[in-house]
């Protein structure tokens, strides 16, 4: 199941910067209990980003078919997210 959250997470996209938040090392982590609860717990690459309404609807629109009980998303800024987060691949979308 965690496979295939982060699988559809990759198609979430950061609205900004047009690159997927698991690329963007945006997801710090995905927990699932026996009952299909989910937590995501995320980050954005600032604080105060205005997105994080229209990211978060992405990610239950993503995640809705899976008839999941519960679905919470928690945004931290604790670690503080660096370019050092992200993919390879992300990275050399942006020049990097």
């Amino acid at each position: 199941m965690k496979d295939e959250i982060k699988k559809r997470l990759k198609n979430v996209l950061d609205p900004e910067l047009n690159i997927s938040i698991v690329d963007l090392g945006l997801i710090y982590d995905i927990k699932i209990n026996k009952k299909k609860e989910v937590k995501i717990i995320m980050t954005l690459t600032t604080i105060g980003c205005p997105l994080f309404p229209i990211i978060e609807n992405e990610v239950k629109r993503s995640l809705k078919d899976l008839k999941l009980k519960n679905l919470e998303l928690v945004l931290t800024f604790d670690p503080p997210w660096t370019m050092d987060m992200m993919s390879q691949e992300s990275k050399l979308s942006l020049g990097f």
